[in-house]
C-alpha cells in the first residue's frame, strides 16, 4: 500500500471526505464531523491506510492561519465595536461559568490543574458553524438575533485567539503574558501603518489585476504570520492581525471571497489530521468523561445563556432560541486541544476528552437546533426559514 505517497493520501482523504460528507448532509450534521471521522477511520488507529498523519500536520496548519485571516477580514472596526458592546457582559459572565464547569469536571475525573483549566477554557466557545450556518439568512443580516449571535461568537473568537497564543508558547506563565502584552501592540502598529501607506496604495493602483491582489493577500497573511512568530506570538495571531488591518480596505470582501476555497481545502486536512490522531484504543478510558462533559454542556449552556440574555433585557423566547443555538462546544475547542497537545501543555487523554465531548455536542446540538429553532433546514415546515 502506498501509504507514504502524498497523492495517495490526498485521494483517500478527499474521496473519503466526499462520501462521508454526503452521509452527514443527509443526517443534517456539520461537515467537520465527517472530516474527523474520515481521519479516525483511515488513520493509524483505524484501518491504517495513512500511517504517518504528521505528514499532513504542517500543511493542515495553513487552514488555521487562513481561517483566522478571514475572520479578521470580516471585522470592520466601527461595526465590530458597536456589536461587541451589546454582548460583552453576557460573554464575560458565561465564560466564567463555563471555565468553572470544565475545570471542576476535569478535577473530578483526575486531570491535573493545568489540564482541567484547558478543559474549562475549551467549554467557553460555541460553534460558529452551528450557530451561524443554521441561522436564517434574513435573521443573520437584518434582525437583532443576528447581531446578538455574531457579537457573542466574535467575542468568543477573540478569547480563543489569545488563548491559542499563550498555549502555543507552551506555558501559561506571567512571562508569556508580559511578552504578549508588549509584542501584540507592536504587531498592530506595524500592520496598521503598512496597510495604510503600502498595501492600500498598491491595491488601488493594481486592483484590476485580480491575480496580483490574490497573491498580495496571501503574501501579507503569511508575512504577518511569520512576523508574529518572530515577535514571540504565534502564526495564528499574526494572520488575524493581518486580516483586521485589511478589513478597512474596500476590496476586503473580494479577498475574503477568493480565499475561502483555499481555507476550506486546508481545513479539511486539519480536521482529518485531528481525527487521525484520535487514539481509538483509548476510547474506553475517556468514554464516561466525554459523556459527562457533553451532557453538562448540552444542558447547562442553553440555560446559562437564556438566563444572562433575559437578565440583560432580551425577550424570553429570543433568549431561549439563542441559548439553544449556542449550546455546544466549538470547532475552536478542537483547535485549542490540538495546540495545547502540540505544545505539551496537556496530555493525550485530556486532548481526546475535549475532542470526544466536542463531537458529541456537535451531533446532538445540530438535531436540537433543527428540531426546535427556525432554520433553513428545519424538519418542521413551520420552523423552516430562508
Amino acid at each position: 500500500m502506498e501509504s507514504d505517497s502524498l497523492l495517495f493520501s490526498f485521494f483517500l482523504i478527499f474521496t473519503g471526505a466526499a462520501v462521508l460528507s454526503t452521509i452527514a448532509l443527509f443526517f443534517r450534521q456539520p461537515l467537520l464531523v465527517a472530516y474527523i471521522c474520515v481521519g479516525a477511520l483511515l488513520g493509524p488507529y483505524g484501518l491504517a491506510y495513512i500511517t504517518d498523519a504528521s505528514l499532513l500536520t504542517d500543511i493542515a496548519e495553513f487552514g488555521i492561519i487562513f481561517l483566522l485571516f478571514l475572520l479578521g477580514l470580516d471585522m470592520q472596526p466601527k461595526k465590530l465595536l458597536s456589536t461587541l458592546r451589546k454582548t460583552f457582559l453576557v460573554t464575560l459572565a458565561s465564560s466564567i461559568v463555563f471555565v468553572l464547569l470544565g475545570y471542576s469536571t476535569g478535577l473530578l475525573f483526575g486531570f491535573s490543574q493545568t489540564e482541567s483549566l484547558v478543559i474549562g477554557f475549551s467549554l467557553i466557545f460555541s460553534s460558529t458553524i452551528i450557530g451561524i450556518k443554521l441561522l436564517p439568512t434574513t435573521v443573520l443580516h437584518q434582525k437583532h438575533m443576528g447581531e446578538l449571535m455574531v457579537g457573542i461568537l466574535l467575542l468568543q473568537d477573540f478569547i480563543a485567539i489569545f488563548l491559542i497564543t499563550f498555549l502555543d508558547a507552551g506555558n501559561l506563565q506571567q512571562s508569556t503574558a508580559l511578552r504578549v502584552l508588549i509584542a501584540f501592540p507592536l504587531l498592530l502598529v506595524f500592520a496598521y501603518f503598512t496597510t495604510q501607506y503600502v498595501l492600500i496604495r498598491l491595491i488601488a493602483r493594481f486592483d484590476h489585476f485580480k491575480e496580483y491582489i490574490f497573491l498580495l493577500a496571501i503574501g501579507w497573511c503569511l508575512g504577518l504570520s511569520e512576523l508574529g512568530v518572530a515577535l514571540g506570538l504565534s502564526a495564528e495571531i499574526g494572520a488575524f492581525v493581518a486580516g483586521v488591518a485589511l478589513a478597512t480596505s474596500p476590496i476586503s470582501l473580494y479577498i475574503a471571497d477568493r480565499l475561502k476555497p483555499l481555507r476550506d481545502f486546508f481545513l479539511i486536512l486539519f480536521f482529518f489530521t485531528l481525527g487521525a490522531q484520535f487514539n481509538l484504543l483509548l476510547l474506553p478510558d475517556i468514554f464516561v468523561t466525554c459523556m459527562v462533559l457533553a451532557i453538562a454542556v448540552l444542558t447547562i449552556k442553553p440555560i446559562v445563556f437564556r438566563y444572562l440574555l433575559k437578565r440583560f433585557s432580551e425577550r424570553d423566547s429570543l433568549a431561549w432560541d439563542a441559548g439553544l443555538r449556542l449550546g455546544q462546544i466549538s470547532e475552536f475547542s478542537l483547535l485549542i486541544a490540538f495546540v495545547a497537545t502540540q505544545s505539551g501543555v496537556i496530555g493525550e487523554i485530556a486532548s481526546l476528552t475535549i475532542q470526544g465531548a466536542a463531537i458529541l455536542t456537535f451531533l446532538v446540538s445540530s438535531y436540537i437546533v433543527v428540531l426546535f429553532c427556525p432554520t433553513p433546514i428545519a424538519i418542521n415546515p413551520k420552523l423552516r426559514r430562508d
